[in-house]
């Protein structure tokens, strides 16, 4: 294996009793400062800078060692790729592989297991699921809209929810908007699950799946079967990144057009898009963002978990297609992420902003307390009526 190679390294630079605590401190974060260099490189043309520096990533990183060879390894293969030009080739390759190794109780599995261990996924959908339920009380047709990957985990509680409602148990229209090819082979199975628990609940049900779409901005009020009786709510998870950057204020006119009575948007906060046509500066915040996301899942997960090693490489495929891949090089979604308060500026276009409820609130932060010490709800100005999930005070 490759990480034997990387031991001597390790050994010779971190135990040096010289050596202060702000330099061994440097010292374990060699994989950052290497990829600095090597993007730095890619930027200035410096072809034998490049040559060497991933010659030393190569001989340094392995997807099964640390979380330092493990950032070397995935982010190796997206500056490789951005060097050779393949990124789209080797996206292509990586979306394949996926779609072959994917079935229910694989997908199923790992993504309960990674709700069960951090909050990361799960906390917006306890946040939306409040908000929506606020917004629908006391309508008895509903029509959710879900705009996701979430492969509807996030909805038996709220069917749970509706059932226990005082008044009248309402009809709810699922109408799931499947943003990912990969998952496309196991909803079948999760709608007749979903099908299946509403009757157990006694909640009247119907589901809709809207698949083959190649880009998110194809969507339509027509495709979606809006009908005028409904009681309207959109729930986008981890969605609307995927639209390209330019095509976003059209896509909020879309939503604007279905006149629902709540828009729920659950975003990573990483900025993307900015920086877009600066390499290197976009290279920096892909980096503290997956720094950040290997480390959680470091915390999360034993030393050895295959779920771990599933989401990290979920991760490969994401950072190749930030850095490696050009605007309309991949078919399908982009990967332009944008900060909370960016996106919260791109909704007031369509839509005003609506504070939490102090339930909701409080139910978020109970959620939180199932978890380990470190993860906190940190709820924005009212003017963007927000709510950021942050572990060890970063967002």
């Amino acid at each position: 294996m490759q990480s034997t190679n990387l031991l001597p390294h390790i050994s010779h630079t971190s135990t040096s009793r010289l050596s202060d605590p702000d330099e061994r401190a440097e010292d374990r974060k060699w994989s950052s400062r290497l990829l600095r260099e090597c993007a730095i490189a890619i930027s200035d043309k410096d072809s034998d800078k490049i040559h060497h520096l991933l010659w030393m990533l190569n001989e340094l990183a392995s997807p099964y060692g640390d979380c330092e060879q493990k950032l070397a390894s995935h982010f190796l293969l997206a500056l490789f790729c951005k060097v050779t030009a393949s990124g789209p080739r080797c996206h292509k390759t990586l979306i394949s592989i996926a779609e072959k190794s994917q079935s229910f109780d694989s997908a199923r599995k790992l993504m309960l297991k990674f709700q069960e261990v951090c909050p990361w996924a799960t906390f917006g959908h306890v946040a939306s699921n409040g908000a929506i339920l606020e917004a629908l009380n006391r309508e008895t047709n509903l029509h959710i809209i879900d705009i996701s990957n979430t492969l509807c985990t996030q909805w038996p509680t709220l069917l749970e929810a509706l059932a226990t409602r005082s008044d009248e148990t309402p009809r709810l229209k699922l109408t799931v908007v499947l943003t990912s090819s990969i998952f496309k082979s196991v909803m079948k199975e999760i709608a007749q699950r979903m099908e299946k628990f509403a009757r157990l609940m006694g909640v009247p049900f119907e589901f809709n799946l809207i698949t083959g779409l190649n880009r998110l901005e194809e969507l339509t009020k027509e495709g979606l079967g809006v009908r005028e009786d409904e009681a309207i709510a959109v729930n986008c998870v981890g969605a609307l990144r995927g639209v390209e950057v330019e095509e976003r204020g059209a896509m909020v006119r879309m939503l604007r057009s279905l006149n629902p009575r709540v828009v729920t948007v659950v975003e990573e906060e990483a900025d993307f898009s900015s920086s877009k046509n600066d390499f290197v500066m976009c290279f920096e915040e892909c980096l503290r963002f997956y720094t950040m996301y290997f480390e959680v899942l470091e915390d999360s997960f034993p030393l050895t978990s295959n779920e771990k090693l599933m989401l990290e490489r979920e991760c490969s495929r994401s950072i190749v297609r930030v850095l490696a891949c050009d605007e309309g090089d991949v078919v399908g979604d982009c990967e332009r992420r944008e900060r909370g308060f960016q996106w919260s500026e791109r909704l007031k276009e369509g839509f005003s902003p609506v504070a939490f409820g102090d339930d909701v609130v409080d139910d978020v932060k109970s959620f939180l307390k199932r978890y380990k010490v470190g993860w906190a709800a940190v709820l924005l100005d009212k003017d963007s009526s927000g709510i950021y999930l942050t572990w060890k005070e970063e967002p």
